[in-house]
């Protein structure tokens, strides 16, 4: 059977479906939450699914790499920039939704719930990696900073390691899902073995 390569044509379109598979579910869901139309609880639902959504784009960016070389499509890694700043949005929504929503504009309170609760703290932790990254993707950023883009942009591991224990600990009662997300991160990390084996190297180095 003949492999199908990934032309810059049809990258193009593999784009476009991520912008639209990105943004059309966010726009919808705020409308069913300005109609009061998303559940007994709809701040609760927006969170879930901003956070949830950020997690299942940072795990797809992670993807990216081992995907292309699995189906020997090179091209997939120019998606892989995209996926993650697409995760950051939807981290940044989450983190916005919290403070407008859960928090009613009081920002004297948002220090004290990052200190206070070790799940928010690991969230804004994960949030500011994220925001890093975003802002250092470029090509020009990548240029300017040499060797210490990629030991900057490592860091998207620990990143996915906070947001993981982010959602358990924000979980009260049942943690099948989360538990399932650790599970699929690990797999994930499992399949990158090879860079967060030099990445952690690297940080001992610079530790001892």
């Amino acid at each position: 059977m003949k492999r199908i390569l990934l032309s810059p044509g049809r990258l193009i379109w593999f784009k476009v479906l991520i912008h639209l598979g990105a943004l059309l579910p966010l726009i919808w869901t705020f409308y069913l939450a300005s109609i009061d139309q998303l559940g007994g609880d709809p701040v609760e639902s927006l969170l879930h699914f901003t956070g949830i959504s950020a997690f299942n784009l940072l795990l797809l960016s992670l993807l990216t790499s081992p995907l292309a070389k699995m189906l020997k499509q090179a091209a997939l890694i120019k998606v892989r920039r995209l996926l993650g700043l697409y995760a950051f949005f939807y981290a940044l929504v989450h983190f916005l939704s919290f403070i407008f929503f859960e928090l009613q504009f009081e920002w004297q309170f948002l220090i004290a719930e990052i200190i206070d609760r070790p799940y928010i703290t690991v969230g804004f932790v994960a949030l500011l990696i994220l925001f890093s990254l975003a802002l250092t993707s470029t090509r020009k950023s990548q240029i300017t900073l040499g060797k210490k883009w990629q030991a900057l942009h490592n860091w998207v591991y620990l990143a996915g390691i906070l947001i993981a224990l982010h959602y358990i600990w924000s979980v009260k009662s049942d943690i099948l899902q989360p538990v399932i997300y650790w599970v699929l991160l690990l797999l994930v990390l499992f399949m990158r073995k090879d860079k967060l084996d030099r990445w952690l190297k690297k940080r001992k180095k610079n530790l001892a």
